[in-house]
């Protein structure tokens, strides 16, 4: 039995692996500015978390802010357009979830849930079915059948809790991570 044994490097192995790894690192250097391109912009992270005044906003009024490069709704709501959230039925939602960043992911979507404080309700301004910004209702200017906010584009209905009740949309308004720094201060993000 003739027994073998192990040839040793030449010149040629060390250039193969010379050059392979010199690839290596160039494809690595040629490939990195790609990748660092899908970083957010600088403009992105200034406005990863904004603080928001909320002193002056009555009762019944809806107030747009920018945030992340969306619009944040921030609705300081009457006792009444309360009570009609907390009056529905969670069989009665399209969207049975809160989708509430600051609550777990199966979180039911009860008026409770949707809101920290019941009188502030804090949502992301992007509606679900195609990214539209929908309008907001007033008593002045009434907007959809249930008082909260209406997508023009393609007749999304959401009650005065954000929750998608009539339309295509298939999830509720987003509720972004927040918390109140005081009674006047709102901290988004």
């Amino acid at each position: 039995m003739a027994t073998t044994t192990a040839a040793e490097p030449t010149r040629r192995d060390f250039i193969y692996i010379a050059t392979g790894a010199a690839a290596a690192v160039g494809g690595a250097l040629a490939a990195w500015p790609f990748i660092d391109q899908m970083n957010p912009s600088s403009a992105v992270l200034a406005l990863a978390s904004i603080e928001v005044d909320i002193a002056s906003i009555q009762p019944g009024q809806s107030v747009t802010f920018k945030w992340r490069g969306h619009p944040l709704f921030v609705r300081r709501r009457t006792p009444k357009e309360i009570a009609e959230a907390n009056g529905v039925a969670l069989s009665d939602l399209k969207d049975p979830l809160a989708r509430n960043a600051n609550l777990a992911e199966d979180a039911p979507a009860t008026d409770r849930n949707r809101s920290t404080k019941p009188e502030w309700l804090v949502l992301v301004g992007v509606c679900t079915h195609l990214g539209c910004t929908p309008t907001v209702s007033t008593p002045q200017v009434p907007q959809g059948e249930y008082g909260g906010w209406l997508c023009h584009c393609h007749g999304s209905q959401y009650d005065t809790a954000g929750r998608i009740r009539k339309g295509p949309a298939p999830e509720n308004l987003a509720v972004p991570p927040y918390s109140f720094l005081s009674a006047t201060r709102l901290k988004v993000g």
